[in-house]
C-alpha cells in the first residue's frame, strides 16, 4: 500500500523548534520519516528536542540559527545540507507576542512605541516568515520543488484584544504565504499556512492560567467561544503539518490556510 504520509526522503527544517509548538511539529515530521534540522536560539532546549527525536528512532540535528539574521540562516541552510541533506520542508514556527505592545489595562493603542511594534513585526513577520522563505525557498525550487508551511494564527483572521501587533503581522503572514504561493507555483514549491487555534505553551501561559492552575477570565473567554470547548493539544497540530509537507498527500494544495482551532473561527454569536 502507498503511505502518502511516508516523509521518509525529505529533509525538514522547522525553525522555533526550540518551543513548544515547534517541538511538537519536529517530532511528529519524524515520526512519519523526515530527517529535522531544529533551528532556533536556545541551545538546550534544540538539543533536547534532537534527544527525543532520536530516541524515538529518528534522525536529527540542532542546528543555532537568529532568524532575524540573514547571515545567520545562511550559515544555518549550508549546515542542513552538510548534517542531512537538501531541504525539501520548511516549518516556520518562530514567533511570539512581546508585552511591550500589549494592550491591556490602562495601556492603549496610542501608548504603544513604534519601535517596539516594529520589533514585533521584524519578529513574527520578517524573521518569522519572509526571511527564511527567501533563504529556503529559491534553493528548493531550483531542486524541483519543497513544502513552505508558515504557521498563522486565528488572530490573523478576527483581530483579538490586545494582541493588535502580533494579529497584524499574522495577517500580513497570511498574504505573504498566498503571494509566495503565487509566484513559485511553477516551481513546484508550495506555500500554505497553517492556523492554530488556543493551544497553551510558554509564551501565553500567564494569559491563561492562574498561578494556582485555574483558568484566567481570558482563557474563560476563549472557550466560550470555541465550540469545542477546550485548548488544543501540541499533537493535534501534526497531522495537518505532515498533510502539507507531503507531496503525495498534498500536491495540489498550494496558498491554503489550515485551521486547526476547534472551530473558534466558526464560532459568531
Amino acid at each position: 500500500m502507498n503511505n502518502r504520509f511516508d516523509l521518509s526522503s525529505d529533509v525538514a527544517v522547522v525553525i522555533g523548534a526550540t518551543g513548544v509548538l515547534g517541538g511538537a511539529l519536529a517530532s511528529g515530521l519524524a515520526e512519519h520519516g523526515a530527517k529535522v534540522a531544529v533551528l532556533g536560539r536556545n541551545r538546550e532546549r534544540g538539543e533536547a528536542r534532537v534527544a527525543m527525536i532520536t530516541a524515538a528512532g529518528g534522525i536529527a540535528a540542532f542546528i543555532p540559527c537568529d532568524v532575524s539574521d540573514r547571515a545567520s540562516l545562511k550559515g544555518a541552510h549550508e549546515a542542513v545540507i552538510a548534517q542531512l541533506g537538501a531541504p525539501t520542508v520548511l516549518v516556520n514556527a518562530a514567533g511570539g507576542n512581546d508585552p511591550k505592545v500589549t494592550v491591556v489595562g490602562a495601556k492603549k493603542i496610542e501608548d504603544i512605541q513604534v519601535a517596539d511594534w516594529l520589533a514585533n513585526y521584524d519578529l513574527n513577520l520578517v524573521g518569522g516568515c519572509l526571511l527564511p522563505c527567501q533563504e529556503f525557498g529559491p534553493g528548493m525550487a531550483a531542486r524541483g520543488g519543497g513544502s513552505i508551511i508558515n504557521i498563522a494564527s486565528v488572530s490573523a483572521h478576527i483581530p483579538l484584544s490586545r494582541v493588535v501587533s502580533y494579529a497584524s503581522a499574522k495577517a500580513a503572514v497570511l498574504s505573504l504565504s498566498q503571494f509566495l504561493a503565487r509566484e513559485w507555483a511553477t516551481t513546484g514549491v508550495r506555500v500554505n499556512t497553517l492556523t492554530p487555534g488556543f493551544f497553551p505553551a510558554e509564551q501565553n501561559r500567564r494569559l491563561l492560567f492562574n498561578e494556582d492552575g485555574s483558568p484566567t477570565d481570558r482563557a474563560r473567554q476563549i472557550l466560550g467561544h470555541t465550540p469545542m470547548a477546550r485548548f488544543g493539544k501540541d499533537e493535534e497540530l501534526i497531522g495537518a503539518c505532515v498533510f502539507l509537507a507531503s507531496r503525495q498527500a498534498s500536491g495540489f494544495v498550494t496558498g491554503s490556510d489550515i485551521r486547526v482551532d476547534g472551530g473558534f473561527l466558526s464560532q459568531t454569536i
